[in-house]
């Protein structure tokens, strides 16, 4: 017993707890933000080293919003933009001034690497010259209705399920208690 005790307090000093090691500059923190638009879901994937708030897509302009807090003075993000959903000449705004991030492409996607300077709240405004290449508009007629049948009786199975399983559990309880008496 005592050479258990003396590894766990060997641990506990060797090993050193995750929330008393200080974030670096880059430290990534994933963001995965979910666009919908025409009928078609599309996802975009966000790495930074500053917190989204909110993020926004207007269809019309072709533009996506993000909206974030840094406490960093130095900021750095890659975006991976589906081509799908905005493809084109890209045109990037930071706080409403033009900025020129590093812009990769290839036939899926478009990958889009952030490295600014300035802690606090910004906007960053990605405007796209194509959108929905290659797919139409979904309108609603085209969209299935959910079969509200099967919803009822697959939660209707789970509510049996859980029943059951309240009872079995009782009576377990039970039982232990009228052995130790």
């Amino acid at each position: 017993m005592k050479p258990v005790i003396f590894i766990l307090i060997v641990l506990f000093f060797v090993i050193t707890p995750v929330s008393g090691q200080p974030l670096s500059d880059a430290t990534g923190i994933i963001n995965r933000l979910d666009v919908q638009t025409s009928g078609y879901a599309f996802e975009i994937k966000l790495t930074s080293n500053f917190d989204l708030t909110d993020y926004t897509f207007d269809k019309d302009e072709k533009q996506i919003t993000l909206y974030f807090d840094s406490a960093l003075e130095n900021n750095l993000a890659e975006i991976i933009i589906p081509k799908d959903l905005l493809s084109g000449n890209f045109m990037f705004y930071l706080n409403d001034q033009a900025f020129l991030p590093r812009v990769e492409s290839n036939k899926q996607i478009s990958f889009i690497t952030l490295n600014f300077t300035g802690s606090g709240t910004n906007v960053v405004k990605i405007i796209g010259s194509e959108y929905l290449v290659g797919l139409d508009s979904i309108t609603s007629s085209d969209i299935l209705p959910l079969d509200s049948e099967f919803l009822f009786n697959n939660y209707f199975i789970w509510l049996v399920f859980g029943s059951i399983l309240i009872v079995i559990i009782t009576c377990i309880v039970i039982i232990i208690r009228k052995i130790k008496k």
